[in-house]
């Protein structure tokens, strides 16, 4: 039983050996556009080549990537060549790449690079200037082809979600020449209309070159300058243009703008019933609680006792008036024993005491300070006595009345006779004179 069952692995190989044997998927050539452009560390590329309803995943090896002038990118439209094969290991099929030009509309991927680039430097891309979305739109502009599945699916989209809104289609081309110039008339035409709350920018899928009206600058400067918000649903998911950058909310597809710009009626319904529930709820809360509390009043003792609120203020009144009698009785009752007391004193009573009193200290002071001036005139004269005596017993003219004489040598008085010489002249100052005498020996002590 279980032969007749495939491995993964066998109904992968047998999907490859298939691919593999159709001769006209061995060789083809591919023309799209590059997205999801991966450089792998040892050179290999891995990237996906798409169309405006359709991808194909590839894979370009290092080997061949040789010929190549040119480092592709996301955007570039390139025209490749290679085969159509399945890697075994995802079950997934894919372009093995063997070689890679430069398509022309490349260049619009340029383009667009250097615009976006200098939009953004300028601030349009900035999100400090993004407008808010209002959440419930009375009426909605948008800006699309008259035709198409793009309009419709908007239209439908905002008359399912939310049908009071009101819808205002402003036509305009969405390809060709004349397409940008024609956006930039619709967009500043629905700016006129005072009650419109949201614009919606939006087209269908597409090729770079067929969305390029929405990557032009004076689209981008016309959204940036518009005064009602713009929300962008410009191609498919994966698709992106200035217009995308440059609006207040960028939508993957015309659908997800409608989306994006309406509230889902359902929601709303629910929201209401559920903002009723609520607020019911609430109200039955709180009528309870004011029940609750007024059973509570209702039940109370003192509101039904009214006069026992008035008898505990009586009482209360009649503590505090005890209360502060006792304390003016107590305070008077103080000042009354001071005043007593300085009534009774001796002193305030007999003030001449007092004077008295003064007047016999002063006496004993001055009987001190005249004691003690004559003890100081006394010690000085003892001091002065005892200076003299000690003065006269070192005056060398007390000596001279001894018999003592003093011996002088040039005005000098001689205690050696070693400085004295044969011949000096000498003066010898005797109690009553001096005597003037010539030096004729000197002889010294044994």
């Amino acid at each position: 039983m279980n032969n007749e069952y495939l491995s993964i692995s066998e109904i992968n190989k047998i999907i490859k050996n298939t691919i593999e044997d159709n001769e006209e998927l061995r060789s083809v050539f591919i023309k799209g556009e590059v997205s999801n452009i991966k450089y792998h560390g040892r050179g290999h590329l891995y990237f996906s080549l798409k169309d405006e309803n359709s991808k194909i995943n590839a894979v370009m090896f290092n080997y061949a990537k040789s010929g190549m002038d040119f480092n592709p990118k996301d955007g570039d439209s390139v025209l490749v060549h290679g085969r159509i094969s399945v890697y075994e290991a995802s079950g997934s099929y894919q372009i093995y790449v063997d070689s890679m030009q430069m398509d022309g509309v490349g260049n619009l991927y340029v383009l667009f690079e250097k615009l976006k680039k200098k939009l953004k430097e300028e601030g349009l891309f900035d999100p400090s200037h993004k407008q808010k979305i209002k959440r419930v739109p009375r009426k909605i502009g948008v800006i699309t082809a008259s035709t198409g599945a793009a309009v419709r699916d908007i239209i439908s989209t905002i008359n399912r979600r939310f049908p009071m809104t009101e819808i205002y289609l402003f036509p305009t081309l969405v390809q060709g020449e004349n397409a940008a110039s024609n956006i930039v008339k619709m967009i500043e035409l629905a700016n006129t209309f005072d009650d419109i709350d949201t614009i919606i920018l939006g087209r269908g899928g597409g090729s770079i070159e067929d969305l390029w009206a929405f990557n032009e600058e004076i689209v981008a400067r016309a959204i940036y300058n518009s005064r009602i918000p713009i929300i962008s649903g410009v191609g498919h998911e994966i698709d992106f243009t200035i217009s995308d950058f440059v609006a207040d909310l960028r939508a993957p597809t015309p659908t997800g703008a409608a989306l994006m710009a309406t509230p889902d009626i359902e929601e709303v319904r629910r929201y209401f019933d559920n903002a009723i529930d609520r607020a019911k709820s609430s109200i039955d809360n709180t009528l309870y609680n004011y029940t609750q509390l007024i059973n509570k009043y209702k039940s109370s003792y003192i509101i039904n006792n009214p006069t026992r609120l008035y008898e505990m203020k009586e009482q209360k009144l009649d503590f505090l008036y005890d209360k502060i009698n006792k304390y003016i009785t107590s305070y008077l009752n103080n000042y009354q024993n001071i005043l007593e007391k300085y009534k009774s004193n001796y002193i305030l009573n007999n003030p001449k005491i007092l004077y008295d009193n003064k007047k016999q200290n002063l006496m004993l002071l001055k009987d001190n300070l005249n004691k003690n001036i004559i003890n100081m005139i006394q010690n000085n004269e003892n001091n002065i006595n005892t200076l003299k005596l000690k003065l006269d017993l070192l005056n060398p003219e007390n000596i001279l009345d001894k018999g003592y004489s003093i011996i002088y040598k040039d005005n000098k008085i001689i205690k050696d006779v070693n400085n004295l010489n044969i011949n000096d002249e000498i003066n010898i100052m005797v109690k009553n004179g001096k005597i003037n005498a010539n030096v004729k020996g000197v002889m010294k002590n044994e």
